[in-house]
């Protein structure tokens, strides 16, 4: 059993009582909602006449169905407008803070929550959305939860969890050249499989992960979900304190203690390093134990894609796509399966693999320095013209911010097209979507048949710089063929 790290120490601090039930009862510092799937659980409370028990600790978005390329109200998707309509009233009613598209904060619900300063060390967070691991990133613990979950948490401010065991996955070395966060993930779930964090969190460390960005980390994080793990985390460290040093938390409001919900500093310094101490805290402790532990070399590492139907069916951009046959029993049907929706062949690379669109978004690679390295590879350069292609940043200040920089001017005039924030090709459920059998090489999490929106649709996963490549070349591409990469 695990003792002595941050998910122990997170956990124990935020445990109000153990449960008949063998579940412990924690404490919620942060619950992120969005209108997919808040409104039943809205819909639960005003049945049984409740309120928001801490509204204060509750932030809203609008993310998946909120359009791309026209904002303007009503949407034409009616159900989208619905949606929408739903959350506008229910957040007023209770009195929770929301991004709303005219505010300029609008996005993604797990880039709003770090930029913002929402999210930070050792926090417990929730929101009805898989991918909510992503913040485990600040040191967090964040979880997915579901509509009667959510109900749980607006009603009492609390949530029933059953702990996990704790894996603790050191990658070391240094990245290569053309090598990022989402190929060290991408890596792992290769490795260890899409069930193979199932009853773990995952605690991720070693010198490539401690030399990456907070954007690179909350790639890592946000993909934890695929490889099975309940949640994962990154011990917080100075890279993190100086993140959330240019968030709204530390810029403004008045400062409260570190209970370890949500908190703020305003300019007051000594209020920042007392909080600090907080964090340090709940790092994981020297001497810590883990119930597992892998260690994976990154030096080793190269540009990863998937050839397959999950995230676990990857593959080294110069390896040859395995052969079923070759794959552990109850892993051949699958991979049969997958190389037939896919069209590919064992022994051959992914490499020259035709797409048809090309997809840099979702809440895993849609901050602003995804795009600083998409760009870096598109500037100079035309899409191919077999190719539709499409830059979707992450929230409104990503976007503001990219363009301050003129990053959408690289983009607009290289042939992609430049959207406002949200979602969008990641599942799908506006108008973003792929069309009839289209390839699409994507930045996004989720590869599974259907999923950007079309049955006969293709994913192949890649990081933001290879699906530029692939925009490019209209194939999928080894990005470190192309200048301009090392430097990105």
């Amino acid at each position: 059993m695990s003792e002595g790290t941050l998910y122990d120490k997170v956990w124990d601090r935020h445990r109000v009582t153990d449960l008949p039930t063998g579940q412990t009862q924690l404490f919620v510092g942060l619950h992120l909602v969005h209108e997919v799937t808040s409104p039943q659980a809205f819909g639960m409370l005003e049945e049984r006449d409740m309120e928001v028990a801490y509204p204060e600790n509750t932030h809203a978005t609008v993310d998946h169905i909120v359009p791309t390329a026209d904002q303007s109200r009503p949407y034409s998707d009616d159900a989208a407008e619905e949606m929408m309509s739903e959350l506008e009233e229910n957040v007023r009613e209770a009195g929770i803070d929301f991004s709303h598209p005219k505010s300029g904060d609008q996005g993604i619900v797990h880039v709003i929550g770090p930029e913002q300063g929402l999210t930070q060390p050792g926090m417990t967070i929730v929101c009805g959305d898989s991918h909510t691991a992503t913040h485990g990133a600040f040191g967090a613990l964040a979880f997915g939860i579901g509509t009667s979950q959510i109900r749980d948490v607006l009603a009492t401010g609390t949530i029933a969890m059953e702990k996990q065991k704790v894996r603790r996955i050191r990658v070391t070395g240094e990245l290569g050249e053309g090598v990022s966060a989402k190929d060290i993930v991408l890596e792992i779930i290769r490795r260890l499989g899409t069930d193979g964090g199932v009853g773990y969190v995952y605690e991720y460390a070693g010198e490539a992960i401690e030399n990456l960005d907070m954007e690179g980390r909350m790639s890592i994080c946000n993909m934890s979900i695929e490889g099975g793990a309940r949640a994962g985390y990154v011990n917080p460290d100075e890279t993190t304190y100086e993140y959330l040093r240019e968030t709204d938390a530390f810029e403004d409001s008045e400062g409260q203690s570190p209970s370890g919900s949500r908190t703020q500093s305003g300019d007051d310094p000594e209020k920042f390093e007392e909080l600090k101490s907080y964090w340090e805290s709940v790092r994981s402790d020297e001497d810590a134990t883990y119930d597992d532990e892998v260690v994976i070399d990154g030096d080793e590492l190269e540009p990863m894609v998937t050839w397959g139907t999950t995230p676990g069916q990857g593959v080294g951009i110069t390896e040859p796509i395995p052969d079923p046959d070759d794959l552990p029993k109850d892993k051949r049907e699958s991979a049969r399966d997958a190389q037939e929706h896919m069209r590919v062949e064992p022994g051959e690379t992914m490499a020259g693999y035709d797409i048809d669109v090309a997809f840099v978004g979702s809440c895993t690679n849609a901050r602003l320095p995804d795009l600083r390295r998409a760009a870096a590879v598109v500037e100079g350069r035309e899409v191919h013209d077999d190719v539709r292609a499409m830059v979707v940043p992450g929230s409104q200040r990503v976007k503001a911010a990219a363009e301050e920089e003129g990053l959408d001017e690289i983009f607009r005039e290289a042939g992609f097209d430049w959207r406002g924030a949200g979602c969008s090709m990641c599942l799908g459920m506006n108008d973003d979507q792929l069309d009839g059998d289209e390839a699409s090489a994507s930045s996004s999490n989720r590869n599974f048949v259907g999923r950007q929106g079309s049955p006969d649709g293709r994913t192949v996963l890649m990081s933001p710089e290879m699906v530029a490549a692939a925009a490019i070349r209209g194939e999928v591409t080894d990005v470190r063929e192309l200048s301009e990469v090392a430097s990105a």
